[in-house]
């Protein structure tokens, strides 16, 4: 058999983006949690039996039902489940120097809410470390009015 590849063709290929663009309509119930965190405040949604969701859902993730117009602050300081250190932050991230990425437990919640923790370096990152937000300079209604949790005491 004769190879039919002239040199430096390594075959067809061409680019490709992977890539989830959507509009996410907000509704009562995260549209009121954003308008909260523009607001300063974070909110959660009480279910029929009585766990406070945060971020909020529109529906009782263990059961389907609608979730009451229950709404409850909450945190703001609260507790890192668990998180992954970015040593090597990538220009989409949200900080432009390491930091971790946290599921974090707040006052009063029942679930965690994904952030991140601008604690400084690696080794002053814990599972069960308090945290509080860092506020961004203007809120406006979206995740990233929280700019950061940073350790508690370190304000």
């Amino acid at each position: 058999m004769e190879d039919t590849k002239s040199p430096g063709d390594d075959g067809l290929s061409a680019p490709h983006v992977l890539e989830y663009a959507y509009k996410r309509s907000l509704g009562p119930v995260l549209g009121r949690f954003f308008t909260s965190l523009r607001d300063g405040r974070i909110e959660g949604v009480r279910t029929r039996s009585g766990r406070v969701l945060v971020p909020p859902s529109e529906y009782d993730p263990e059961n389907g039902e609608a979730t009451t117009e229950d709404f409850v602050e909450v945190g703001p300081a609260g507790t890192v489940k668990s998180w992954a250190w970015v040593g090597a932050p990538r220009e989409s991230h949200p900080l432009d120097h390491p930091f971790a990425f946290a599921l974090i437990e707040l006052d009063g919640a029942d679930t965690a809410l994904m952030h991140v923790v601008d604690s400084g370096d690696e080794a002053a990152m814990a599972t069960g470390m308090r945290v509080i937000p860092r506020w961004a300079d203007e809120t406006v209604g979206r995740i990233q009015d929280i700019a950061a949790f940073i350790p508690e005491g370190r304000a």
